[in-house]
């Protein structure tokens, strides 16, 4: 990787970067064919598939990708003894430098475009500017995290006391004794989920449980605890998250506390286009097929649906695809009966 702004081809692993396809002469022509924010599975996907179509892709990215915190991740297709999110990470950059795509750190600031998908603009922190002739935003999401004494949220992580995703690793902690943070829908949803898991699963509030008596008759018929007392505070000792509560003179103990305290969506690049998300600041779901605007798709986890690697690697294949029919399509490159 370099820094943004740089115009030299990527580097990466050995083999001969295959030749570009002509480019339009014109003072004005886009600096590539598509820029890509976000540097995550989806991102690369879409670079890799981008850069084996031939196109001049950028992929520009602040390093954030929620992927470099996974520490194992068991549910990847192909990767049968598990890969870590930074492993898979750096797998997928030397892939996508292999053929081409140019990978460049750089937080965009602001993303702007005519709408008629003639040339769209980036605008990086530190005054660069970067032009193409369409766009993938795979800007993924802030995960909201637990707050855990004395900066033992990393470390928690990797013991596997603290874990985000039940779809990716309940698996892995079944039969164990499991706590749930989250004092809404949202946490008494994943509480129940996990009991495909284990039969002892405990759901802790953060301040108050905010549950109807319809919900919580539903927890305890499927035999899920639910705790009243407020959160003071949590512990990691030993890999294990011990929980203390107003009014308990010990703490609870559980091998495994899964914050459900939802996530943030990094949407806010869609303003300088003159678009928006949902009520949730999602993209729309089908983003990776159906153009936010002429040019314009989005992949991974900042869409509404199914936050996980193999959604958003295939997100990104997609995307990337959509893209480059549509600039063949501009180009005059397409059957007149594929229109």
């Amino acid at each position: 990787m370099k820094a943004a702004g740089d115009g030299a081809p990527g580097g990466g692993a050995a083999g001969p970067v295959p030749a570009r396809a002509p480019e339009r002469e014109r003072e004005d022509a886009p600096d590539c064919d598509a820029i890509v924010v976000g540097a995550g599975p989806a991102g690369l996907t879409a670079a890799l598939y981008l850069a084996r179509y031939r196109r001049r892709v950028r992929v520009l990215h602040d390093g954030r990708s929620r992927a470099l915190g996974a520490p194992m991740a068991w549910n990847v297709p192909g990767f049968p003894e598990g890969i870590s999110g930074a492993d898979l990470v750096a797998r997928l950059t030397v892939q996508a430098e292999r053929y081409g795509a140019v990978i460049e750190v750089g937080r965009v600031e602001r993303l702007s475009g005519a709408g008629d998908g003639d040339k769209f603009t980036a605008e990086i922190e530190g005054g660069g500017r970067i032009s193409a002739r369409g766009l993938i935003l795979a800007t993924g999401v802030v995960t909201n995290e637990a707050v855990v004494e004395a900066e033992e949220h990393d470390a928690a992580v990797r013991s596997g006391a603290l874990r985000y995703c039940p779809i990716c690793d309940g698996f892995e902690h079944r039969g164990r004794r499991i706590a749930v943070l989250g004092s809404d829908l949202h946490g008494a949803a994943e509480a129940m989920f996990l009991r495909q898991y284990t039969d002892d699963v405990t759901l802790i509030p953060k301040w108050q449980v905010a549950l109807t008596e319809g919900q919580r008759a539903e927890l305890e018929a499927s035999d899920v605890r639910i705790e009243d007392r407020q959160l003071l505070r949590l512990v990691h000792r030993e890999g294990r998250i011990e929980v203390q509560l107003a009014g308990a003179q010990a703490p609870l103990v559980f091998d495994t506390l899964y914050p459900a305290l939802g996530s943030e969506p990094r949407s806010e690049l869609l303003a300088g286009l003159g678009l928006e998300g949902d009520a949730n600041r999602c993209l729309p779901a089908d983003a990776f097929a159906e153009p936010l605007m002429p040019g314009v798709y989005g992949a991974g986890d900042v869409l509404a649906g199914l936050d996980q690697i193999s959604t958003a690697t295939g997100h990104g294949a997609a995307a990337a695809t959509r893209l480059h029919n549509w600039l063949r399509a501009r180009e005059g490159h397409v059957m007149a009966d594929q229109h």
